[in-house]
């Protein structure tokens, strides 16, 4: 498998939602919101999932908003805060407020420890595709060749350090998150050893 071989929407809301994600993200983070949306259709292209590309496009680009300094939020869980600015963008997408709801879930399940492909293919693909590229889970599950190009075109960069550290800074203010329950189960130590790092 190839990067040519993927889907890779070009609407309007995925080019604005690209627009928004390298505004306001780093370029460590920035290319993790890419590889996760591509590790996400690499793997529901190998295990035949149907998945709509436009929103799990947008949940990919959006979804980690919350831990940036603009839209840090210091009552509610950095993935509530992305969803909700993804609802905000999708209206002005002009998506309808069913849609806009669904981006807004996708962001918030991207942290739940499993998401049932049955009930919600683009947050069980976007929960999947995030803790590959962030704690290694399942990385033998993406292509190798695939992997290489990826990694190529779009590099990890700093984003171990920089996640383990967003994360942490997360978890030690909003201990009831789910963020906290990562920093106390170990989050910085599986991102330390992720795979793809190797």
């Amino acid at each position: 498998m190839k990067l040519n071989d993927l889907v890779i929407p070009d609407t309007a809301a995925c080019r604005g939602a690209l627009e928004v994600a390298a505004r306001y993200h780093t370029p460590s983070l920035l290319n993790h919101s890419v590889r996760a949306y591509l590790w996400a259709a690499a793997y529901a292209r190998t295990h035949g999932i149907a998945f709509d590309a436009e929103l799990l496009y947008v949940s990919a680009m959006l979804h980690d908003l919350g831990l940036t300094a603009e839209f840090d939020s210091h009552t509610v869980p950095f993935e509530e805060a992305g969803g909700h600015v993804a609802w905000a963008f999708c209206a002005g997408a002009g998506w309808s407020p069913e849609r806009r709801q669904r981006a807004l879930e996708v962001i918030v399940r991207h942290m739940w420890d499993e998401v049932p492909v049955e009930d919600d293919p683009e947050g069980h693909l976007l929960e999947l595709s995030t803790g590959m590229d962030i704690s290694g889970r399942r990385t033998e599950e993406i292509p190798p060749g695939l992997r290489e190009e990826v990694l190529a075109r779009h590099p990890r960069l700093d984003i171990a350090k920089e996640f383990a550290a967003c994360v942490t800074e997360q978890g030690e203010r909003k201990p009831s998150s789910l963020a906290g329950g990562f920093v106390r189960s170990g989050i910085a130590e599986r991102v330390a050893r992720n795979p793809l790092d190797a």
